[in-house]
């Protein structure tokens, strides 16, 4: 089967960073469905796997998000068919997505929204369950305490500040404050359900002042943390939390939630898989996405269709992706 992968870590612009390779078409274990990938979008941590050393010999594949049939189902699956559209985020211990074949346990995955074409399902597996794992598991937000509170959105142009934008804004009925740094970044996060945005180049506190609002019941960093971590703290209101999807350069002091008994939380959405805890949550957030794409409640994130799978194309999105200036998912289709 035809797969992109990589060897070693090179620089994206090294011609070898990713290459056209052919691998055996992988066979599924009891509860794995193998999947006919038929699309895939690319996120900050295909660029960041890519970069670290391999621990065995071969090539990589990379690629977390997909959507795609049901080829073929391991003997204990039980809940898909061969022919089923689904989607997913998979595993990062596993080969990935950017393969024609990719095997995938079944419950890290949901059929896909009906009405929602293969390209605009892959644009949002992982960052919606980073986004519904962050508001939901880690912060405890649900639409019936969250109505009327406030989300302040550090990176709200990405995938995972799209995303959580949609869900915090018409989902849980929350006030979304998002920080943009380009007219198109604060366009496209208004589009998105954010009610204010601020320019993130400016800090947090005096654009959040001049906005009239002191403080908020919850804060996503979907940056680098560190930059942003004082004003964050700052601004949490008592009783809530701040939660972070990005490593940190270098210890965060966390005295200063103590007297607000406010909560930090780190989100890592491949927790699940990696140690095969409560593996189970991932398909059902996917399958409640579904059903407010559904509803109209969420739309796709994507922003660009770059061509078929292949390695010069996936080049491109790492690249850009590696320049900060990305809005919204790239996504890449087909085989040629």
């Amino acid at each position: 089967m035809k797969a992109v992968g990589f060897n070693q870590p090179r620089a994206i612009e090294d011609v070898h960073a990713l290459e056209d390779i052919q691998l055996e078409q992988p066979k599924p274990g009891p509860r794995d469905l193998l999947v006919a990938v038929e699309a895939v979008s690319v996120n900050p941590v295909d660029t960041k796997v890519r970069q670290r050393p391999l621990a065995e010999k071969g090539h990589k594949v990379l690629g977390y998000d997909a959507a795609g049939r049901v080829e073929a189902v391991g003997a204990e699956v039980r809940d898909f068919l061969p022919g089923d559209r689904v989607w997913y985020a998979g595993a990062m211990q596993r080969q990935g997505s950017n393969a024609q074949y990719q095997c995938v346990d079944e419950r890290l995955v949901a059929k896909m929204p009906e009405g929602t074409g293969m390209q605009e399902a892959a644009a949002l597996p992982l960052t919606v369950l980073t986004a519904w794992e962050s508001l939901t598991d880690q912060l405890g937000l649900t639409p019936e305490n969250a109505a009327g509170k406030t989300l302040l959105m550090v990176g709200g142009a990405g995938g995972v500040g799209s995303i959580a934008t949609q869900l915090a804004a018409r989902h849980f009925g929350m006030t979304v404050i998002a920080t943009a740094g380009r007219q198109t970044s604060a366009d496209w996060c208004t589009a998105m359900g954010a009610t204010h945005t601020i320019d993130y180049r400016n800090g947090l506190r005096e654009p959040m002042k001049g906005l009239g609002i002191d403080q908020v019941d919850a804060i996503l960093l979907a940056q680098e943390p560190d930059a942003y971590w004082s004003d964050a703290c700052e601004l949490v209101a008592p009783l809530g939390g701040i939660v972070t999807i990005v490593d940190a350069r270098g210890p965060l002091d966390v005295n200063p939630l103590k007297p607000k008994s406010a909560r930090f939380a780190w989100e890592f959405m491949f927790t699940r898989a990696l140690f095969g805890v409560d593996m189970e949550r991932q398909g059902e957030i996917l399958r409640a996405a579904a059903r407010l794409m559904e509803e109209g409640v969420l739309q796709t994130t994507l922003s660009e269709s770059l061509g078929p799978i292949n390695a010069a194309n996936l080049k491109e999105a790492h690249r850009r992706i590696e320049s900060g200036k990305t809005i919204g998912k790239l996504v890449l289709a087909g085989w040629e």
